[in-house]
């Protein structure tokens, strides 16, 4: 494996707003590419923006790093705290020429927008500042106007930049405006915060997502103002949604721990946005974090958008709920169970064994780790619903009250109480009566659980226990016999023919 040597990279968010998967990803390619070469990866938070930034952000995005497993090596820094360390680089590009004071007030500003919208062009300022006479600036002074700082972007040729994704990328100057870079009460604006920290912090590659191209070109000129060396650009292709418009919270799209909250793993998620604009080049699906650090390649990052397909981020949450071992599992699933009141603490601890032998029943069912307490509820509590379609189908018909008790006084007999046990007692009751097996299987599955599908109905049976089992067969053939059946749903009640 070939090592870039001297590798810092960085992400960046803004506290303004949740920690979406979009940023998330953004993190993870620069982790997986600070990691393959011994590089170091740094955490900034760029919180300049006093007036859309809140600190409860923050710790949103601290929470859903750590929750993906995503260590970063320098930070938290923020920005908030720098503030005095940009102003020498702002005046350093009065001095030279390179910017220039901006006296403009915001009516004046707005009155050239609205002369842009009305003659149908788009707005750039008007560069009047930059080409004030001195006695027009003496005016202003005398006034006492505040001012704030614009980069005086060359009028002539072009700015241009190369992307490791998107190739050579040029710009001509004529399009890209004076562009402020400190406000009038002497604060860094974003692209000139980004650069100074950049800079300072040794920052190689600045892989981000493509919507900051239009900021790279300004962050270009202001690495050229500065005579400095900039870093080495990736952008990456933005995540879109099915109808192909931006993820965004506004949309209603979950947040990085909303995912959590559904039941999805941070391994899953981890491996799933790892593979959202990227290949390692196979048509594997599923990868070690080590697997992933060892295959990740900039170049095989593609420049065309994603769609985020849900569905499958849920494949892939069931294959690694599947991958893990049986004790591990059950501790992911035992807060759920605990928050849904279905089973004490005590009860965790003094029946653990029994405990792991349901989560393990269900696992091949479950995509998400939040299906385990709706699909295992049965196993610690009798059912108070039915399934409406399976009432109909399963209790309604004559007779199925008696098969229901003629059941449950034969596996009474059971000397043993395993699936097999159970299994060859249905067959010999079935046989007895002159009915096919299922005639028993399907309203004895219903009985138990209150639900048709599940798993194995000897090793759901066998789990609850032969007397739990038995009551809940006689309970359920009571309801039938006096035509009181509760029903999921709107209807409360149906009655056998």
């Amino acid at each position: 494996m070939s090592v870039t040597p001297g590798v810092r990279v960085r992400i960046a968010p803004s506290p303004s707003g949740y920690f979406h998967v979009g940023t998330a990803r953004t993190a993870i390619y620069n982790y997986l590419f600070a990691r393959k070469h011994d590089g170091k990866f740094i955490l900034r938070i760029e919180d300049t923006d006093a007036d859309r930034s809140e600190a409860q952000y923050v710790d949103v995005i601290l929470d859903g790093l750590r929750w993906l497993g995503i260590e970063w090596d320098e930070g938290p820094i923020h920005q908030a705290d720098r503030l005095d360390l940009y102003k020498p680089y702002v005046q350093e590009l009065l001095d030279c020429g390179r910017a220039y004071r901006c006296y403009c007030t915001r009516e004046e500003l707005e009155a050239e927008r609205t002369a842009a919208i009305q003659a149908r062009s788009d707005y750039k300022y008007s560069q009047r500042c930059r080409d004030a006479g001195a006695d027009h600036i003496s005016r202003w002074e005398a006034e006492g106007r505040p001012f704030a700082v614009r980069l005086a972007v060359p009028r002539e040729g072009e700015t241009g930049f190369h992307d490791l994704i998107a190739g050579t990328i040029c710009r001509k100057n004529a399009d890209i405006e004076d562009f402020v870079i400190a406000r009038s009460d002497g604060r860094a604006l974003y692209n000139f915060a980004v650069v100074v920290d950049d800079h300072l912090m040794r920052i190689s590659h600045v892989i981000r997502g493509n919507d900051h191209i239009t900021n790279t070109y300004k962050q270009a000129l202001l690495y050229q103002a500065l005579a400095w060396e900039p870093p080495v650009f990736a952008h990456v292709p933005l995540i879109l949604r099915a109808d192909k418009s931006k993820v965004s919270k506004r949309k209603g799209d979950p947040s990085v721990t909303d995912y959590r909250d559904r039941g999805i793993l941070p391994q899953a998620l981890f491996n799933f946005l790892s593979l959202l604009g990227w290949s390692a080049g196979d048509d594997r699906e599923i990868y070690t974090r080590q697997e992933l650090i060892k295959a990740f390649d900039l170049g095989r990052v593609t420049s065309a958008n994603p769609v985020f397909d849900a569905d499958k981020l849920e494949w892939m949450n069931g294959e690694y709920i599947r991958s893990l071992s049986a004790h591990e599992l059950a501790t992911e699933v035992r807060p759920l169970l605990l928050a849904r009141n279905l089973i004490t603490p005590l009860a965790l601890e003094t029946r653990w064994a029994w405990y792991l032998e349901v989560i393990g029943l269900l696992r091949e069912r479950c995509r998400l780790l939040t299906d385990f307490p709706e699909q295992s509820a049965y196993f610690f509590r009798p059912p108070t619903a039915f399934d409406q379609e399976g009432i109909e189908k399963h209790f309604v018909p004559a007779g199925a009250a008696d098969r229901l008790r003629g059941l449950a006084d034969r596996w009474d007999q059971c000397r043993g109480f395993a699936a097999a046990d159970l299994e060859a007692a249905l067959k010999e009751v079935s046989a007895a009566a002159g009915a096919k097996p299922a005639a028993y299987i399907h309203p004895t599955r219903l009985a138990l659980s209150g639900v048709t599908r599940g798993p194995g109905l000897y090793e759901l049976a066998a789990l609850l226990g032969k007397r739990e089992a038995i009551e809940r067969l006689r309970a359920v053939a009571d309801m039938i016999e006096k035509g009181n059946v509760p029903v999921r749903g709107p209807v409360t009640e149906v009655k056998p023919s």
